[in-house]
């Protein structure tokens, strides 16, 4: 597996408090089979211009020296994109120096500024990197197929997936219609990790998604190659989970 949105580099953000607390991370990771981490912390497009690289370099570094050996380390950003127009070719942005670059929105953003935003970033020449789709309240499955066609990778929550909210609900329907490409564990030095997402999609018969979102389509975009269309997958729903779905139906109807 490879996990291309973690807040790792401790100190930073919201993420990792120390060295320490994200060494037992990776260790926990390595031990699921986690061959590659990429440590993303946050930043917003208006400062990408000034964002703070070396610092960001020299705990990568520091985090790698105390680390196992696997999983191998890098570095990107989780770029809120705050301006109509950001500014991200750079590719001391990008995940890993690709021409990837993680991005997301604020949770009210939009539908068709959304689009706008995304296809912005790939007229720069680098490919926007969505994350975590289902927590926009705007998301539905035609907006994911938009966002793809606008050039953006879709990157879902590995944990929500298996969760019963209706951001769960958003990021299931994004698989259903194929719009998904990775899962990352948005691991904050905590438990979560990339293991769920394919623990829950080989429970509903998707150990070929599993393999596409968690392994084959993350090592392309650390390649810088281009990532796997991922077919839908029909889940199964148990007959508490189809209730709720036709009373909720029938209350918004």
């Amino acid at each position: 597996m490879i996990d291309l949105h973690t807040h790792l580099l401790p100190g930073v953000d919201d993420g990792s408090h120390t060295i320490e607390q994200s060494v037992e991370v990776l260790q926990r990771f390595a031990a699921q089979g986690v061959e590659a981490v990429c440590c993303t912390p946050h930043l917003k497009a208006g400062e990408a211009s000034r964002a703070p690289w070396e610092r960001m370099d020299a705990l990568l570094a520091d985090l790698a020296d105390a680390a196992p050996a696997k999983p191998v380390l890098s570095r990107g950003f989780e770029i809120m994109l705050d301006l109509p127009e950001p500014e991200l070719a750079d590719r001391r942005l990008t995940l890993a120096g690709t021409r990837y670059v993680l991005v997301e929105f604020g949770r009210l953003v939009p539908a068709e500024a959304s689009v706008a935003a995304l296809a912005r970033v790939v007229e720069q020449g680098v490919v926007p990197v969505l994350a975590h789709p289902e927590r926009y309240a705007a998301c539905s499955p035609e907006l994911g197929r938009r966002w793809r066609e606008a050039g953006a990778v879709l990157q879902l929550d590995a944990v929500t997936l298996r969760g019963e909210s209706r951001r769960a609900a958003r990021a299931r329907a994004l698989l259903e219609v194929g719009c998904a490409a990775i899962v990352a564990s948005d691991n904050h030095g905590d438990g979560r990790s990339v293991q769920a997402a394919v623990d829950w999609l080989e429970s509903h018969g998707g150990g070929e998604r599993a393999a596409l979102l968690a392994v084959e389509n993350p090592r392309a975009i650390l390649n810088d190659e281009p990532v796997r269309a991922v077919p839908p997958l029909r889940i199964r729903r148990s007959l508490y989970t189809r209730l709720k779905d036709f009373v909720i139906g029938g209350a918004e109807a």
